[in-house]
């Protein structure tokens, strides 16, 4: 509509001046003797009068021509910019009603735009990859709630089902009351530490460091190491530590948070006898931790997924193996918080290696 409106506006000013300067170019007709007559179109006219004769109808023929060319450029116009727009701004209409059809149950919907070129086609396809993403996060979003339900309900589910046996039995004595409160501390335990990881974890994902100063890993690895040594000791495990300087900058507490998640996996994950490997450094610039240890075999197809809130390897979540399958997945949140990497591999003959690569 603007388009047209400009080239009406443009073709009137350029028929206007056309007519200006035809009657201009008019009056230089030379001078012809007095008393002479010269016909002019159809009629005759005095040569006194013939400059005015000529402008009159030259001016007269262009204004004809132009009546008749003014319209037909306008609607010309018209078509072409209806075209044209539909064609340049079609992929735009189709962003904005994908937009307004958009809601939390229809994240799969798409611009389909297909053939487009230009800024606007480029608009399009980074809509799309935007929704992509979306989508992605929130279906990650779903699992981590229905996960994160499961998970709270179990050990709810003990306290209740603990309480309603002991209240229904009339008999109940102190040692079956003791024995009720040891389930039920171990039931809170569980619960407690669900919540604490599930705080962390969110509180992790996608955050900015507030405390970042110079760390070294070796000296991290000082309190989680003291935390396992005794139920390593208990099971049997050979632990193995070789600690050389890693600096790196970032938040003291997180970082040590993830060596001893990795730690107390490595631990609780592990087989009767088997063993532990630690090891800190420098490698190619950057600081690393790598902990590995023994357990059972991981298909290594499926490490990627360790990796994902509440899954523990080859052990079921139902089965009575300490911690809320989080320790990974917080891993992964601090690392990333801090412009890190982290990786696993599974060991050679059962259990697991995880690597973590900090900025030196």
């Amino acid at each position: 509509m603007v388009s047209t409106a400009l080239v009406a506006l443009v073709s009137a000013l350029l028929l206007w001046l056309g007519w200006l300067l035809v009657g201009g170019v008019a009056r230089a007709v030379p001078a012809l003797p007095p008393g002479s007559v010269v016909r002019v179109g159809d009629r005759e006219v005095p040569a006194e009068q013939l400059s005015e004769a000529v402008g009159a109808a030259a001016r007269g023929d262009v204004l004809a021509a132009g009546l008749v060319a003014f319209p037909l450029v306008v609607i010309a116009a018209g078509v072409v910019s209806w075209w044209l727009v539909g064609r340049v701004l079609g992929p735009l209409h189709a962003v904005t009603a994908t937009a307004r059809r958009l809601t939390v149950e229809s994240f799969d919907t798409r611009t389909g735009v297909r053939g487009a070129r230009g800024e606007v086609a480029e608009l399009a396809a980074g809509f799309d990859a935007m929704l992509d993403r979306l989508q992605a996060a929130f279906d990650a979003q779903r699992r981590f709630v229905a996960n994160a339900s499961h998970e709270l309900r179990t050990p709810l589910s003990v306290l209740r089902t603990e309480v309603d046996v002991t209240l229904s039995d009339p008999a109940a004595d102190v040692a079956e009351l003791r024995r009720m409160g040891a389930v039920v501390r171990d039931a809170t335990r569980r619960a407690d530490e669900l919540v604490a990881g599930l705080l962390l974890l969110a509180h992790t994902e996608g955050a900015e460091l507030a405390d970042v100063a110079p760390v070294d890993l070796a000296e991290l690895l000082v309190s989680p190491l003291a935390a396992v040594r005794a139920e390593a000791g208990r099971r049997g495990l050979r632990l193995t530590v070789r600690a050389t300087s890693a600096p790196t900058r970032g938040d003291a507490v997180l970082l040590e948070r993830v060596a001893g998640n990795l730690l107390e996996n490595a631990v609780r994950h592990n087989v009767s006898g088997g063993w532990v490997d630690v090891c800190t450094g420098v490698v190619d610039g950057s600081a690393q931790l790598r902990v590995a240890s023994g357990g059972p075999e991981i298909p290594k197809e499926r490490v990627a997924e360790l990796f994902e809130p509440f899954r523990r390897g080859p052990v079921e979540r139902t089965a009575a193996v300490p911690g809320a399958g989080l320790g990974l997945s917080i891993v992964r949140a601090v690392v990333t918080a801090h412009g890190g990497t982290v990786g696993a591999a599974p060991s050679d003959g059962g259990g697991l290696s995880v690597t973590v690569r900090l900025p030196g």
